[in-house]
């Protein structure tokens, strides 16, 4: 009777009433408990509002049954079926939705639709590889950035394949972790492409150069690639290469003459049908027949076998190993060892090879150069830091040093006691008293000692002195007054002579010299 009563009020309301109804009676369905015939009733009115002619009791539909998993299947189905704005919140969240809802919903929705397919958490291969064949570009970015996503190689592939030209596609897809080193093969093919496309469009290469410099870093970021991986790794690249026609011997040379050796072995014992064991054990011999047998069996051009063996024979007496460096970088010693193996063929056989091996050679040396010129700027950095810390040490001894004179080139205070102001009458014997109760005067600022100052004489009182201190000086001896004031010079004098002993020549030195300046 209650849905009787709601389905004909909503005959006779605004749509915002409406979708605030049917969105509360969407929740009262899902969440509330409802009675068997109650439900059952709702269910009805639910689907009943799919009719509706306004878009805002369909979205309130859509955002109330999007997450929940007992939500009705027939609902959530019309509802990704309906406008983009309404459909992209039960695909990217209902649970209730099949692996072929999401692919139909693939094949027959608009992007922003695929957009929200992509977002979905734990997105099924199949689902992914739907995106993978129709989706854009934008869809696809989604894709690989979401982690949950369960993506295969062939699916990447395929992506890089289809819009690897797209910059931010490219960055996705290198940011996924795990990623398998063919698909990071196939990203560096596509960016080499758009990047030669783009040379010769501008005029900057010709076609010719511009292929010759695209196969070139294709082939040095592959073996990059190379460095440390996995033998299972290498065999799949490897594989995916000759697929694509990528493994010629140009790539086989340049591994063997950059020290890549377990890719080449990977790669010989494809070619060849061999064991890679086997193959690694026949380029470690020392019998050139043993190779040649191999470099025949693997199909490469006889052309090739002199450079072939001189760099392996190289790679041997080097200690088979050492002269494998990080990345891709070209060993000059075999790259030497190979030019000097083909310049006894004949001319029209060794163009080619030596034009190769020539154009390895001034790239071995240009890697070589920017290693030097990193560690020379390295170098020169730490230098300048090294004389930046000096000046620095170098100032601040020399602010110490000069607040140290600056103390020396303080006057002589006598103490002065906190007393009340003697008048002007007052006896002589009183400064007397206050000379005999100074203390020992500080060090002069001259590092020469000064010559002691003779005692003034005591002026004449008008008045006979009545205070004790007074009588007791008046009564001693000019002469022994005499000697107390030469023993305070003299003890003076050898405590100056004591402190400057202790001061280094060197600061003297320097001190003599910044008075002169001033005085200059």
């Amino acid at each position: 009777m209650i849905i009787r009563q709601f389905l004909t009020w909503t005959q006779h309301t605004s749509a915002a009433r409406r979708a605030e109804a049917a969105g509360a009676l969407a929740r009262a369905y899902l969440y509330g408990g409802l009675g068997e015939d109650v439900a059952w009733e709702a269910e009805a009115a639910l689907l009943a509002l799919l009719d509706d002619p306004s878009s805002l009791v369909r979205r309130a539909l859509a955002e109330a049954c999007a997450a929940c998993a007992n939500a009705p299947r027939t609902l959530i189905v019309a509802l990704a079926s309906d406008q983009a704005e309404i459909a992209t919140l039960v695909l990217a969240r209902s649970p209730v939705l099949s692996d072929a809802d999401l692919v139909d919903g693939v094949a027959i929705g608009c992007p922003a639709t695929r957009r929200a397919i992509a977002s979905r958490v734990d997105l099924s291969p199949a689902v992914a590889g739907a995106l993978a064949e129709i989706a854009e570009p934008e869809a696809l970015v989604v894709l690989v950035r979401n982690r949950s996503a369960h993506i295969t190689t062939g699916s990447l592939m395929r992506m890089v394949e289809r819009h690897g030209d797209v910059a931010a596609l490219r960055e996705a897809v290198l940011a996924r972790p795990y990623l398998p080193l063919e698909v990071r093969q196939c990203v560096t093919m596509r960016l080499a492409e758009s990047l030669s496309a783009f040379a010769v469009s501008s005029g900057w290469l010709t076609p010719a150069r511009s292929a010759r410099a695209s196969r070139e870093a294709q082939e040095r970021t592959t073996l990059a690639f190379c460095a440390e991986a996995h033998p299972i790794d290498l065999a799949r690249l490897v594989a995916h290469l000759k697929a694509c026609g990528q493994l010629n011997a140009g790539l086989l040379l340049r591994a063997i003459l950059s020290g890549h050796m377990a890719f080449a072995e990977m790669a010989l014992a494809d070619l060849a049908g061999l064991p890679a064991r086997r193959v690694a054990g026949l380029m470690q011999e020392a019998s050139s027949a043993a190779f040649a047998a191999l470099h025949r069996k693997a199909g490469l051009p006889a052309v090739l076998l002199p450079a072939f063996s001189a760099a392996l024979s190289a790679w041997r007496e080097a200690g088979q190993g050492t002269t494998t460096r990080a990345g891709a970088g070209l060993s000059r010693l075999m790259i030497e060892r190979a030019l000097t193996a083909c310049e006894t063929m004949p001319f029209a056989e060794a163009q080619s090879v030596m034009a190769l091996l020539s154009r390895f050679e001034a790239e071995a040396a240009r890697d070589e150069a920017r290693v030097l010129a990193r560690e020379l700027a390295a170098e020169a950095e730490q230098t300048e830091i090294l004389r930046i810390e000096r000046e620095i040490l170098d100032a601040e001894w020399r602010e110490a040093q000069r607040q140290v004179i600056a103390r020396w080139d303080e006057p002589e205070r006598p103490a002065v006691a906190m007393a009340a102001p003697a008048p002007v009458e007052a006896p002589l014997v009183q400064a007397r008293d206050v000379e005999f109760a100074l203390p020992a005067s500080p060090l002069p600022a001259s590092p020469l000692p000064a010559s002691p100052l003779p005692a003034s004489p005591l002026p004449e009182s008008d008045s006979a002195r009545t205070d004790p201190v007074g009588l007791i000086l008046d009564g001693l001896s000019d002469s022994i007054m005499a000697e107390f004031q030469g023993s305070r010079a003299r003890v003076h004098a050898v405590t100056v002579e004591v402190v400057l002993d202790a001061i280094p020549d060197a600061l003297i030195a320097s001190y003599r010299d910044d008075r002169a300046r001033i005085a200059a």
